[in-house]
C-alpha cells in the first residue's frame, strides 16, 4: 500500500518538477503554440472576410452583367427594329420607283402607239391617194368616147382597188 499513500518528499519533487516543467514549457513551447494558434484564427478570419468581400463582390458583378444583358438585348431590339424599318423603306421606295418607271414605260409605248397609228393612217392616206391619183389617170388616158367602156373600167377598177 505504500504506492497508494504518497510520501511528502515524493509529493514535493513532484509539484517541483513539475512547476519547473510549467515554466520551461510556458516560456518555450506555450508561447509560440498561442502565437501560432492566433495566426491561424486570423488567417482563417481574413480567408472568411475574403471570402465575404469576394460574394458581395461577385453579387455586384451578377447585378451589373444582368445590366448589360438588359441593355444589351434592348440595343439588339433596337437595331433590329431599325435594320426592319430601314428595310421596309427601301422595299417601298423600290416599289414606289417600280410604280413610276412602270408609269412612264407605259406612257412611252401609248405615246408609241400614237405616233405609230398616226404614222400609218398618214401611210393609208397617202396609198388611198395614190390609188386614187392611178386610177384617175388610168381613165383619163382613155378616150372619154365610149361611155359604157368607160363604166366597166371605172367599176374594174374599183373591183381591183378593193381586191389588193
Amino acid at each position: 500500500m505504500d504506492l497508494l499513500t504518497p510520501d511528502i518528499g515524493l509529493l514535493f519533487w513532484q509539484v517541483l518538477v513539475f512547476l519547473i516543467l510549467f515554466f520551461i514549457l510556458r516560456s518555450f513551447a506555450w508561447k509560440p503554440i498561442t502565437d501560432s494558434l492566433h495566426e491561424r484564427e486570423n488567417n482563417i478570419q481574413s480567408a472568411l472576410d475574403l471570402a465575404e468581400k469576394t460574394r458581395v463582390e461577385m453579387t455586384a458583378l451578377k447585378a451589373d452583367n444582368e445590366k448589360l444583358l438588359a441593355q444589351a438585348r434592348s440595343e439588339r431590339e433596337a437595331i433590329l427594329r431599325g435594320a426592319k424599318e430601314t428595310a421596309d423603306k427601301m422595299v417601298a421606295e423600290a416599289r414606289d420607283k417600280a410604280a413610276v418607271e412602270g408609269q412612264r414605260i407605259l406612257a412611252q409605248a401609248r405615246e408609241a402607239m400614237q405616233n405609230e397609228r398616226q404614222v400609218l393612217v398618214t401611210e393609208m392616206r397617202k396609198e388611198v391617194v395614190t390609188l386614187s391619183l392611178d386610177i384617175a389617170e388610168k381613165v383619163l388616158r382613155k378616150e372619154l368616147s365610149d361611155k359604157p367602156a368607160q363604166e366597166k373600167l371605172v367599176s374594174d377598177l374599183v373591183s381591183n382597188a378593193r381586191l389588193n
